[in-house]
């Protein structure tokens, strides 16, 4: 399924607003002058105020477990329509990864 293509610049929170920092591994491919996001990229989460109780349970990075099928730049490229699971520091699945704003240009599947 085709989606806007995720960049360095595209903005993507976890279910509880917490901003995702991204850490690029690879600069060659670029989207409006932006990285494509790939799955090798890290991906780390600030700011997330979630508890279970009266625990934290921040989510901290997250795991893609759909990304784009056909398009590639080393390793599987992001789009909007990618689904990203936001884990909390055990590894725990607390919901999906929101994407808030990407480019318009381009669509990757």
């Amino acid at each position: 399924m085709a989606g806007k293509t995720l960049t360095t610049a595209s903005i993507l929170v976890c279910p509880h607003q917490g901003q995702v920092q991204v850490s690029p591994s690879q600069t060659r491919v670029r989207v409006d002058g932006q990285p494509a996001l790939t799955t090798s990229d890290v991906m780390t989460i600030s700011g997330c105020p979630f508890h279970v109780g009266t625990s934290p349970s921040p989510c901290v990075s997250i795991q893609w477990v759909q990304p784009d099928l056909r398009t590639r730049a080393g390793a599987a490229t992001l789009s909007e329509t990618s689904v990203g699971l936001c884990l909390n520091p055990s590894g725990a699945p607390q919901g999906q990864v929101i994407v808030q704003q990407t480019q318009i240009k381009v669509n990757s599947e």
